[in-house]
């Protein structure tokens, strides 16, 4: 049995504004409409033994990512996937040893875990598919298998691996290198002993286990202590996993290749040419695009003149460049971002600066989704904010007040059932209700179309945190 672990956590500061900390790099749509993360179903489902996934992924996250597994169910491969939640990030060291835990229990210390990154991108299934089966033959040798992508260029933005003797069909690893500068990594393409590291493993549930009970014993008993607590508390067939924050936190944020493959003498390299990418920069997705005569590209609207190394990524508006050349230009509802080439790695600067202004803007675009659909900030303004609101069928809002604002809502399609204190009434299309404040209210789409509304919001204070959950069938009331 080969159970793909999907790692869904990411939250790739370097791709902003596109990804944030509410919708991050692994929802990213490409230019085909699938995000990276539907790529990954794909891809994992292709592999899986079994019919069965693992997602572990921040509990934000879980509607999100349950959208995109039910895109991948209108293939022909359909795979059973169970959720492992995590109450906030705690790198991969933590969701890996959680995860074999459970898969130890529920299904086999002897089934195989293929553990794949949620934001990466593999062009080359059919050589995937070969990859994977290479690995589990070295997995069910007992080794801790790490894919190692065959390097194309001198990269200094990946780690590396320097690989010794055939193992075949794999080599052992001599060491684990951190990020090199341009000289060192032309050094370690032209030896042929290196490969990236490529953040993705294979190795049996029992082995990597074993291993850290030896080599991280700490983190070991910790993930032993959480799971106790975890499985006395969730059904057997449960398809949905909540670790229990009290002992998540005793987790050191570290990730599996520091707690674990550099101290273990038990590892295995498998070198892989599978036209992979970790997606880690606008460099790196403008690689993606075919360039115009001028080495230009473009998402979305975007027109170039006397123009030349332009990557521009466009949302809703024209994008127009004029004799300027080596620019990165990505545009987006409410943030515009302008930075060359060669400073595409420093953009996550840009969201320390924001988290340090708690400005909105690191972690949520104007639209926002939640589990029940999303809304759209259209204009907001002293004492007034005005949204766009859609609720998927048969989804409600939660049973809520607020303190400090009032809310009017214009019903523009569908049919909405309204909870208004006391009240319970239909509103259809072109018709509206007024929601005074501190009154609950609940918002419910009763019919089998998306519901779409014009909310007006006013009062003295308008943010998100003036929600008082009184009941929700999402389980966000604390």
């Amino acid at each position: 049995m080969l159970i793909p672990l999907i790692l869904s956590g990411g939250a790739g500061t370097r791709l902003w504004p596109v990804s944030r900390q509410g919708h991050p790099k692994p929802f990213m749509q490409l230019t085909d409409g699938q995000s990276l993360l539907l790529k990954t179903y794909l891809r994992a489902a292709a592999v899986a033994q079994g019919g069965q996934i693992l997602t572990a992924t921040n509990r934000d996250y879980f509607f999100m990512s349950k959208d995109e597994l039910t895109k991948a169910r209108v293939g022909d491969v359909e795979c059973r996937n169970t959720f492992l939640l995590e109450p906030f990030g705690r790198n991969t060291a933590a969701a890996i040893i959680m995860s074999a835990f459970m898969v130890a229990e529920q299904f086999d210390r002897d089934a195989c875990l293929l553990v794949l990154p949620a934001d990466h991108l593999v062009q080359r299934q059919e050589a995937f598919a070969e990859a994977v089966q290479n690995a589990e033959i070295l997995a069910r040798q007992g080794r801790l298998v790490t894919f190692g992508i065959v390097p194309s260029m001198p990269e200094t933005g990946f780690g590396y691996i320097e690989a010794g003797p055939n193992i075949p069909p794999g080599r052992s690893v001599l060491r684990f290198v951190e990020k090199p500068d341009v000289e060192t990594a032309q050094k370690y393409v032209s030896s042929g002993n290196f490969y990236w590291n490529s953040g993705m493993f294979c190795f049996l549930a029992g082995t990597v286990l074993n291993e850290f009970a030896l080599h991280a014993p700490d983190i070991f008993q910790t993930a032993q202590a959480c799971w106790q607590e975890l499985r006395h508390t969730t059904k057997a067939d449960a398809n949905m996993l909540e670790i229990p924050a009290k002992h998540f936190e005793q987790f050191p944020d570290i990730s599996v290749d520091y707690a674990l493959l550099e101290r273990s003498a038990n590892i295995a390299v498998l070198p892989a040419d599978i036209g992979w990418s970790d997606i880690g920069s606008w460099s790196a997705v403008s690689q993606l695009i075919k360039a115009d005569a001028d080495n230009n590209r473009g998402i979305g609207e975007c027109l170039f003149v006397d123009s030349h190394n332009i990557f521009a990524q466009s949302e809703e508006r024209l994008i127009a460049t004029v004799g300027v050349d080596d620019l990165i230009i990505v545009d987006t509802a409410d943030a515009l971002l302008i930075v060359p080439p060669d400073k595409a790695q420093d953009v996550k600067k840009v969201v320390t600066l924001l988290k340090k202004q708690n400005h909105d803007a690191y972690k949520l675009h104007r639209t926002v989704f939640r589990p029940w659909g999303s809304y759209t900030v259209l204009e907001e303004g002293p004492r007034f904010k005005i949204k766009r609101i859609e609720v998927k069928p048969g989804a409600s809002l939660s049973l809520q007040m607020h303190h400090h604002r009032s809310e009017h809502w214009i019903v523009v399609n569908g049919m909405a059932k309204v909870t208004n204190g006391d009240q319970e009434l239909l509103v259809g299309a072109n018709e509206s209700t007024y929601i005074p404040a501190g009154c609950s209210h609940r918002l419910e789409n009763p019919g089998i179309l998306n519901l779409v509304m014009i909310e007006v919001q006013s009062g003295e204070y308008l943010g998100e945190d003036d929600i008082v959950r009184l009941s929700d069938k999402y389980g966000r009331c604390q």
